[in-house]
């Protein structure tokens, strides 16, 4: 097993090359010219609000422009004030409002040292959803210890791998699929690799993983084609199509990864669980067999798969809620909403995504059982197992 993972790199490393060919992207167009702009953070001063004009807003009231005064808080602007008008539209969903001691971004286009153009973009919020994350690290290295410090390393690449593989690969033109299959494999083996090491346990994970994912994949292609989504369901899909490269982007395709990425993360946890669980049997009694381990991890996984795929159906319905009460208003027809590209786009994500998480238990059930079946042979070596697994990868 030790020649297994570095042909399982190999394969993904291979793919990752015909991937790169021409004949599998499109030639990338010239970039347009794009208007010069920056975004400034900057802390609110004053606030004084002036006469209302003449005029209504987005919601049909009327506006109300205030007298905004900033102190810009960026290193090439730091220390310097400055006077915008900032106008209210009486809009919740729009309107920005602010007091003394906000800390806001700022939309400017700069010509030297000047500054034109100036206005409240939105409210600073970084530095904020920061302090969460450092309570998220600081439990994860309290409550995990090692394992924990694993998690972080495992996460911080997963972001990474995204953002600057499976993005710009998109953007590109690369087939969305096919790159967001590759990259979710070889998420998939390295996390499991770092969090389980190399053993019989992680090869089930991985492989149990993958399969379920690619089971998704699949359906999600197939009933997605078949019902005839088209990509567009949500805003930000509709706005590619007005980007200033003008990308030919395959919609439904990045639809369809999207889904394959959803359903990661939670295929990626029914498998290790249910391989741990099948090695910690295995080890507090290394007499059972193939099919005994292979029973007792499919037992695991039916408690395992009831909560998850709640899990799954739970996180997509919390996203809807909002829509859902816009339909319970104006009292639409059940037929014309199970029908709507948006609401169909979101069953389709949470049954394919569900439907991949149960396929992985009696994958990863059945590989988990061969493999550490044949630990039987060495019982009197449990205690040293980690030390000198023949089995090990």
């Amino acid at each position: 097993m030790r020649r297994i993972l570095p042909g399982l790199f190999a394969l993904l490393l291979l793919c990752t090359v015909i991937l790169s060919s021409p004949a599998f992207c499109q030639e990338n167009p010239p970039e347009d010219d794009v208007p010069e702009y920056s975004y400034i953070r900057a802390r609110i001063i004053k606030v004084v609000d002036l006469k209302n004009p003449e005029g209504t807003g987005t919601s049909g009231l009327p506006e109300q422009n205030q007298l905004v005064t900033v102190k810009l808080l960026d290193a090439q602007y730091k220390g310097r004030e400055m006077e915008i008008i900032h106008t209210l539209t009486n809009h919740p969903g729009y309107d920005v409002k602010v007091k003394p001691g906000d800390q806001v971004v700022l939309y400017a286009e700069p010509e030297g040292d000047k500054l034109n153009n100036v206005y409240i973009e939105d409210f600073a919020r970084d530095h904020k959803m920061l302090y969460l994350v450092f309570l998220f690290i600081i439990l994860l290295l309290l409550v995990g210890g090692k394992q924990g410090l694993k998690s972080i390393f495992t996460l911080t690449v997963t972001v990474g791998a995204v953002f600057f593989g499976l993005l710009p690969l998109m953007f590109r033109g690369y087939n969305p699929i096919g790159v967001t299959v590759i990259i979710s494999a070889a998420v998939t083996t390295f996390t499991l690799l770092v969090i389980g090491g190399k053993s019989a346990k992680t090869l089930s994970a991985i492989m149990g993983t993958i399969g379920g994912v690619l089971v998704a994949g699949i359906l999600a292609f197939l009933v997605g084609s078949a019902a005839h989504l088209t990509g567009f369901s949500d805003e930000e899909m509709q706005m590619l199509v007005y980007i200033p490269q003008q990308i030919d982007f395959d919609y439904r395709g990045i639809l369809f990864s999207g889904m394959i990425i959803g359903a990661l993360g939670a295929v990626m946890d029914v498998g290790m669980s249910i391989a741990s669980a099948v090695d910690e049997i295995k080890k507090a009694n290394p007499m059972m067999g193939k099919t005994a381990l292979i029973r007792a991890g499919m037992n695991v996984g039916r408690d395992i798969m009831g909560t998850m795929s709640n899990t799954l159906i739970l996180a997509y319905t919390g996203g809807a809620i909002p829509l859902m009460l816009v339909f319970m208003a104006y009292k639409m027809p059940f037929v014309k909403i199970l029908n709507l590209d948006l609401i169909a786009t979101e069953i389709v994500r949470a049954l394919a995504g569900s439907i991949g998480l149960i396929v992985a238990i009696p994958i990863t059930s059945i590989i988990a059982g061969i493999l550490l079946e044949g630990r039987k042979k060495y019982p009197h070596r449990q205690e040293r197992l980690h030390d000198n697994d023949p089995y090990q990868m």
